[in-house]
């Protein structure tokens, strides 16, 4: 009766354990419809959707299972904090979004909302400033924009684009001093 009894309890033990493994999420592995559906959650023009993202861009580890592409070149060959205005994050949330949009395959059919959430994450960007600045900020948003927009590249923004702003920048900055 001891060896039976031992036996049995053993069996219910192991189909606990297995049980309890199978349910575990670090059993399961991540579905494509998974992954889909938490990069759209992070790739939205709201601004829940980007402090979504960037809560996961600083808790990488807990998102590991996902295997989402964290590279970043920032605003490629444009200047990551232009005149200061600080770009960086939503250049990073950019090529976030193009990069594991392309890994799915999926790039074609939400290049437009990654780019028209890079322009809303570059206007609050703006609106941070005061309003004396914010037109110079707003106009290198338009053309950060524009560029990704049209060219699919922050790469695309020119020294003249950069100029005209901080034309714009010094001018307010006068203006405002007078």
């Amino acid at each position: 009766m001891p060896r039976r009894l031992a036996t049995l309890l053993a069996s219910g033990v192991f189909a606990l354990l297995t049980v309890v493994s199978a349910a575990s999420p670090a059993a399961a592995a991540v579905t494509p419809a998974q992954k889909l559906s938490v990069l759209s959650s992070w790739t939205q023009t709201s601004a829940s959707s980007y402090n979504a993202w960037n809560s996961a861009r600083q808790n990488r580890a807990a998102w590991a299972e996902y295997k989402f592409d964290w590279s970043t070149d920032y605003c490629s060959s444009s200047p990551d904090n232009p005149l200061g205005f600080k770009f960086s994050n939503a250049c990073f949330r950019h090529d976030f979004g193009y990069r594991n949009y392309k890994a799915v395959g999926q790039f074609s059919a939400n290049k437009s909302r990654l780019d028209s959430a890079f322009y809303e994450d570059l206007k609050r960007v703006c609106a941070t400033y005061n309003s004396v600045v914010r037109p110079a900020c707003t106009s290198l948003a338009w053309t950060y924009y524009q560029a990704v927009s049209v060219f699919g590249s922050v790469a695309a923004v020119s020294q003249a684009d950069i100029d005209r702003a901080a034309r714009m920048k010094a001018e307010a900055e006068r203006y405002a001093r007078s």
